[in-house]
């Protein structure tokens, strides 16, 4: 987030930016079908989250739980997070055998923006979910984990 007037501007530090992005995860967003929060609240660099996703209607994905792990090493939010599905999935962005959602093939990550968060990631992979090349893909069993 950058706060400014006129032509100065003023980038937040990384840890104020975290903490605003933790308050929001934890006040609950939009509709509720995405979450996410820190795995350990005595991490100090705030580098270990946990994002949910409840699949979207009119897809296979409908009704299931997806839980990720995104990791915001010390360059972001000028680098994007890894992010990484736990629960099993089959969509064309994510590795099939690690679960690691594939920067070149996702363009929020591919084209990372400052301003982007967590948030928006997670909310776009809800939409990619959604997306025709992914709606209909056979999925592996509900429950099952990389």
């Amino acid at each position: 987030m950058t706060i400014g007037s006129g032509g100065s501007s003023v980038v937040v530090p990384r840890n104020f930016r975290l903490l605003e992005e933790l308050e929001r995860g934890e006040k609950g967003i939009g509709d509720g079908t995405v979450s996410y929060g820190m795995d350990d609240g005595d991490d100090l660099y705030m580098r270990s989250w946990t994002g949910t996703i409840i699949g979207p209607h009119s897809s296979v994905h409908e009704g299931r739980i997806y839980q990720l792990k995104l990791f915001c090493d010390k360059d972001y939010p000028e680098k994007p997070p890894s992010v990484r599905f736990h629960s099993r999935i089959n969509m064309t962005c994510v590795n099939h055998d690690s679960g690691m959602v594939e920067a070149k093939k996702f363009g929020m990550l591919a084209n990372w923006q400052r301003q982007y968060t967590m948030e928006d990631i997670l909310t776009q992979l809800k939409r990619e979910m959604a997306a025709p090349h992914n709606r209909k893909l056979v999925q592996p069993p509900e429950g099952s984990f990389f």
